[in-house]
C-alpha cells in the first residue's frame, strides 16, 4: 500500500480496519453486488472500474464495466490490471483469504451488515469514503423513514416463517443475517430464531420447525413453482410462495424498494 503522507485521510470500516486515500477515488472496484448498485445510485458509478460476474445492477451499466471473477473467488491478476484507488467489500460476501491478499497492495473498505442499522451506516460511510454525502443521505432517510412505518403496521401476532435459500441441502437463513432483520420488517417470526446463520435442514427437521408460512428465495438457488410442491409435500398446512431475494437481501439502494414489497405482499 502507498505509504502514508501528510495529505491522507483515514476512513475506518464496518469491520474496525482502518484505510488511508490521498484524494476521493477516480478507480473503484466493488466486489459485491449490492453495493455496486448503491455506487451507481450515489452517482459515483462512472468511477467504477471492476466488478463482480454477480453484480447485475443496474443491468446496461454493469454490462459495460470489467469483471474481475466471482465473490468468492475474486481474479487477482485482473484487479492489479485494473490499477483500483479503492475495493469494496463484504466480510460475509467475500473470502477472507482474497480480503487479506488484496489489502497487501491497495486500500480495501469491508461491510460487515447484520441489520437494516448496519446497513444504513453502511450506506452514509461509503458516501463518505466516495465524496458523495448528500446522496447518501437523502438515500439512507428514505430508506429509514420507509422501513419505519412499516414497522408500524406489520401483523401481531407475527407468523412463523422459514426462509430457504438452497436446495439439496435445503439450507436457511437463521437468526445473525440480514435475512432475518428483513423477515422481522416483513412481519415473519423466524422459526430458525435459535440457530446461527445458514444451518442446513433434512426434511424431518422441517417438518418439526412447523413453519406457518414458507418463503423460497429467488437467489442464490433460483428456487420456482415446482419447488412449491416439493415443500408442500413436507408441509402440506403451510403457506409456500416464492419471494424476490434482492428484497431481503440486498442491503444497498434497493432497500429503497423493500418496504413497498413487503407491504403489498405480507401486510
Amino acid at each position: 500500500m502507498t505509504k502514508p503522507t501528510h495529505n491522507l485521510k483515514t476512513y475506518t470500516d464496518q469491520m474496525g480496519r482502518s484505510i488511508q486515500l490521498q484524494a476521493k477515488p477516480q478507480r473503484i472496484i466493488s466486489l459485491v453486488p449490492s453495493q455496486t448498485e448503491l455506487i451507481y445510485d450515489l452517482g459515483a458509478g462512472d468511477r467504477l472500474v471492476g466488478v463482480s460476474k454477480y453484480c447485475i445492477h443496474p443491468k446496461a451499466k454493469v454490462r459495460k464495466i470489467a469483471k474481475i471473477g466471482g465473490t468468492k473467488d475474486a481474479n487477482l491478476s485482473r484487479i492489479e490490471a485494473l490499477k483500483p484507488d479503492i475495493i469494496i467489500g463484504n466480510k460475509e460476501e467475500n473470502t477472507q483469504a482474497d480480503i487479506i491478499a488484496l489489502a497487501e497492495k491497495y486500500p480495501v473498505w469491508m461491510s460487515d451488515i447484520y441489520t437494516l442499522a448496519d446497513s444504513l451506516q453502511m450506506i452514509r460511510q461509503l458516501g463518505e469514503l466516495l465524496q458523495t454525502q448528500e446522496k447518501a443521505e437523502a438515500i439512507s432517510q428514505k430508506i429509514a423513514t420507509d422501513f419505519e412505518q412499516l414497522r408500524q403496521i406489520i401483523a401481531h401476532p407475527k407468523k412463523k416463517a422459514l426462509y430457504l435459500i438452497w436446495k439439496d441441502p435445503y439450507m436457511a437463513a437463521a437468526k445473525d443475517t440480514f435475512i432475518d432483520d428483513m423477515l422481522y420488517y416483513a412481519g415473519f417470526e423466524n422459526v430458525l430464531n435459535n440457530q446461527s446463520r445458514y444451518p442446513t435442514l433434512e426434511a424431518e427437521e422441517i417438518q418439526q420447525l412447523k413453519p406457518e408460512v414458507v418463503l423460497l428465495s429467488s437467489e442464490p438457488y433460483p428456487f420456482k413453482t415446482k419447488h412449491i410442491d416439493e415443500i408442500a409435500q413436507i408441509l402440506p398446512q403451510a403457506t409456500i410462495s416464492i419471494v424476490d431475494g434482492e428484497l431481503f437481501s440486498w442491503y444497498g439502494s434497493r432497500l429503497l424498494k423493500t418496504p413497498a414489497y413487503f407491504k403489498a405482499n405480507f401486510t
